[in-house]
């Protein structure tokens, strides 16, 4: 089984954002617990340097880092930065199967051209997206299925009430074939696969909304492709904006 953790970036309430995000890490089951190890063992170093306090205190969230906030202020700017990257490559140790997922959705756009919720928009794109990459693994005879897994603070966007409508309705292109349950919400505190999930979350974020590519940089590579298209990756946006240099974009550009 695929396990794939999401959270989200932006708010569609707030004008001053210009864009939502939802994105995160698919990874097979076995898989789960060497990540959670290798970002356990980051927050032991990063600990000790802090003056040797529990590690489980540290939770890796990109908005607190970044701005220093609690007891990120120990840190530096410089220092603050390197540990989102450095909890973002974690994932590059890993020895099994496992892939990123993201969509970025321009909510002027998306409202000028569609009467859509941006939340359900992302939400149905990344439902889709994964569906369709465990069909391709079907198709190898690697037969697997997936669950989907959302920070429980999600349910105060609208995505607590798009996946209880999930399992009846399925999503706007058609009911899933390969997943086996609604998704489930669990506390970030509990997990730090969705604290991964956050930060790729917010790597999307920074690009996109602020122009900073830094922390997307480091991942950029990771998204889910095949034969040269990148369908990890999905960013709305106004075609009249002229190029975008992401790899979602420039993969479907010829």
């Amino acid at each position: 089984m695929y396990l794939l953790y999401l959270d989200d970036s932006g708010s569609v309430g707030n004008q001053n954002d210009r864009h939502i995000v939802l994105a995160g890490i698919a990874i097979f089951e076995r898989q789960a617990y060497w990540l959670q190890t290798g970002l356990d063992r980051l927050a032991e170093t990063l600990a000790r340097r802090l003056g040797g306090m529990d590690p489980s205190r540290l939770e890796f969230h990109g908005n607190p880092i970044r701005s220093g906030r609690g007891l990120w202020r120990e840190l530096g700017r410089e220092e603050q930065r390197s540990v989102i990257v450095d909890a973002l490559l974690t994932a590059r140790a890993l020895r099994g199967e496992w892939e990123l997922f993201g969509v970025v959705v321009d909510k002027s756009a998306l409202c000028a051209n569609e009467p859509t919720d941006p939340t359900e928009y992302a939400f149905a794109q990344v439902c889709s997206r994964f569906d369709q990459f465990l069909a391709r693994l079907r198709r190898k005879r690697k037969n697997q299925r997936g669950l989907i897994i959302l920070d429980k603070s999600s349910q105060e966007t609208r995505l607590q009430t798009l996946a209880t409508e999930f399992r009846t309705f399925g999503h706007r292109w058609g009911v899933t074939r390969n997943l086996v349950d609604v998704p489930l919400f669990v506390d970030s505190r509990a997990t730090r696969l969705i604290q991964y999930a956050d930060l790729v979350s917010y790597a999307l974020w920074r690009k996109f909304e602020h122009d900073d590519p830094e922390f997307f940089d480091a991942i950029s590579d990771f998204f889910d492709r095949e034969d040269g298209i990148v369908h990890g990756l999905h960013h709305y946006r106004n075609r009249q904006d002229g190029y975008c240099d992401c790899p979602g974009c420039v993969s479907r550009s010829s």
